[in-house]
């Protein structure tokens, strides 16, 4: 058992992996308002800039296109170095970039430009975050660990749709940015103050190991994340916007604050999904849950976007259900990867996932976007529930390559 899960000291409070993933959650929970501030406030940017849904999809995918660029070598400076700084100084450029997109974009070029550099700061955080948790926690823990760590991912991205579209119908869509950004800020020097880099750690890594390329069991992980990926940030851009084409919220007094409240409601009990997902994952097994939750929210895609909607609770009730399953194999799927490569490549492998995973996820809301000009949301839809579904398929060469014991010990490389 890991000197930082021993059970001595103050109790299970006073554990130091248990308060440095507090203040890693903490860090995510206050940064993560950043990256669907401007899908919560997305109809009312598009009348505005009088932009095609193409356009709109383009500005979301430049956050996207930040992070992968910024990922990897980010990822790599991890390794080598320390997560802790990197997270503080990518958390406050990441705020510094969205408050200015809230205070001096006026259409589509520097609206991309900024949200590209919030994007950047982003890859500093979310993934490094990932590697300081792995460190702290032992693998028979870390699924749970991790669902806690990601899950606060969901709940604050709930949030950023809740509390921006909130300030912006009182302050305009320029004032729900620039509240989210503000609190966005106290990020950095929250993980710079509090936290602290397991003093177990060893410096690791002096660049891209392209040994994880010939590694099967990490690329079907990754091919796993990818489907998840494509589906989840093509909803979660959209997502405010198709229930406002709905009857049910259409008919509302606030269509836009209605539409916002129930995405930001589904998108924070994805942080419920999280936990769940990742607590499962060390009992039941995490190939299980993972192709579970792709088949479950690839078919509630299908069925948002194939039927009418005219009663709000039932409208409710279905996304909210949604919510927690699209994000269920989020934690399985990073925790398996951690536990498929060895220890000294873990800030690089899990910068190679996101990076690999989440190009999907640049180009989903825009080929959604073209889907919607084309016809609407019944066609726009499937676009995202085919990808997920597909993720079932991926689990299924995860299986053949690293097995089902992928729960508490490495599993040996089988690249060869």
């Amino acid at each position: 058992m890991s000197a930082h899960e021993d059970g001595s000291g103050d109790g299970w409070i006073g554990r130091p992996n248990v308060q440095m993933l507090a203040v890693a959650s903490a860090t995510l929970l206050l940064s993560g308002l950043l990256w669907f501030n401007y899908s919560a406030v997305l109809p009312t940017v598009v009348d505005r800039w009088d932009m095609s849904g193409v356009h709109a999809g383009v500005v979301y995918g430049a956050f996207l296109a930040g992070y992968l660029l910024a990922v990897i070598p980010f990822g790599m400076l991890a390794d080598r170095h320390a997560p802790r700084p990197v997270i503080a100084v990518g958390a406050t450029g990441s705020a510094v970039a969205s408050l200015a997109f809230g205070v001096v974009a006026d259409g589509v070029l520097v609206g991309t430009v900024l949200r590209f550099l919030s994007g950047v700061g982003m890859a500093a955080v979310y993934v490094p975050g990932m590697r300081f948790v792995s460190e702290w926690f032992e693998p028979a823990t870390r699924g749970t660990a991790m669902g806690v760590y990601v899950g606060t991912f969901s709940l604050s991205s709930g949030l950023s749709f809740v509390l921006t579209s909130w300030v912006a119908s009182g302050f305009g869509w320029r004032g729900g940015i620039v509240g989210t950004s503000l609190i966005a800020l106290c990020a950095g020097p929250l993980m710079f103050l509090l936290g602290r880099d397991d003093p177990d750690r060893e410096s690791n890594g002096s660049g891209v190991d392209l040994s994880l390329l010939r590694n099967r069991s990490f690329l079907a992980g990754v091919g796993v994340y990818s489907a998840h990926n494509w589906e989840l940030f093509g909803i979660r851009n959209w997502l405010p916007a198709f229930l406002v084409s709905t009857a049910a919220v259409s008919a509302t007094a606030t269509p836009v604050a209605t539409a916002g409240l129930l995405a930001g409601v589904a998108t924070a009990v994805g942080g419920v999904g999280n936990l769940v997902g990742g607590w499962l994952s060390d009992r039941v097994g995490r190939l299980q849950v993972i192709a579970v939750a792709l088949a479950a929210s690839g078919t509630s895609t299908l069925l948002l976007g194939g039927l009418a909607w005219k009663s709000l609770a039932v409208l409710a009730g279905v996304v909210l259900g949604y919510g927690f399953v699209l994000t269920m194999d989020s934690a399985p799927t990073s925790t398996a990867i951690t536990l498929v490569v060895d220890d000294e490549q873990l800030g690089t492998a899990l910068s190679l996932q996101a990076f690999l995973g989440t190009l999907p996820g640049t180009v989903s809301p825009v080929l959604f976007g073209a889907a919607l000009d084309a016809g609407g949301y019944t066609l726009a839809m499937p676009t995202l529930g085919v990808g997920a579904l597909l993720g079932v398929g991926g689990v299924y060469l995860l299986w053949t390559t690293a097995g089902t014991g992928l729960q508490t010990e490495k599993q040996p490389d089988v690249a060869d």
